[in-house]
């Protein structure tokens, strides 16, 4: 080697697969967490962003099951996601989607709150919400509806999934003064806020890629 030259930047190791067991327990556990904060946010009558945000709003209205809503409302996006991001994302996904509607309606029955102040309900539920959707994306799932385009357009046009979450759940948050009052719409828009900093400060396009 030349006396002035650099030496050669050592090369990255290639990045490893996840395997089976390791995404089955990333489902089951990221669900676990989004499951609670859903549990939070319907006990305090409060609203979030998302396929879940829609399924809440229909939820009210209506008071047909959280958990079937939110399967329904999804299996649109399936196909989509299909023809975007491939098989194996979309049927991570869907087994996402499908754990959570289950626990969803299962965890009421094994927590109950005597007492919840709504704005930590409101805070929580989205930093709880924020870990667990983390989890499903770093091993290439989601919770479906805006999230898979959230995850096109990071993978495609580098735009953070966090800010296109955001945006979407800022125009479902609106549609929710339908069904809640002003001041739990503000409420929920700080627990989105808190769920969208856990996405967009720990997961970047520029950094790590589940698969």
């Amino acid at each position: 080697m030349p006396p002035h030259a650099s030496p050669a930047p050592s090369q990255p190791p290639a990045a490893a697969s996840h395997t089976l067991i390791e995404d089955v327990q990333a489902i089951v556990i990221g669900c676990l967490f989004v499951a609670l904060s859903i549990v939070m946010l319907r006990e305090s009558r409060l609203l979030t962003g998302g396929s879940a945000g829609l399924s809440f709003i229909v939820h009210y209205l209506t008071g047909w099951r959280f958990g079937l809503v939110l399967f329904f409302i999804n299996l649109p996006f399936y196909i989509f996601g299909l023809r975007a991001l491939g098989r194996r994302f979309t049927v991570k996904t869907f087994c996402a989607v499908g754990v959570l509607s289950l626990l969803a309606e299962t965890l009421p029955k094994l927590v109950s709150f005597q007492h919840l102040d709504p704005l930590f309900s409101a805070v929580m539920s989205g930093l709880l919400a924020g870990i667990g959707i983390l989890i499903l994306i770093r091993h290439g799932a989601s919770l479906g509806g805006i999230g898979i385009l959230a995850i096109y357009l990071q993978q495609r046009r580098g735009w953070r999934a966090g800010t296109v979450q955001m945006s979407f759940d800022c125009m479902i948050l609106s549609i929710g003064l339908l069904v809640v009052s002003p001041e739990k719409v503000v409420l929920s828009i700080i627990g989105a806020a808190a769920l969208n900093l856990v996405i967009g400060v720990n997961h970047r396009p520029d950094r790590y890629h589940g698969f």
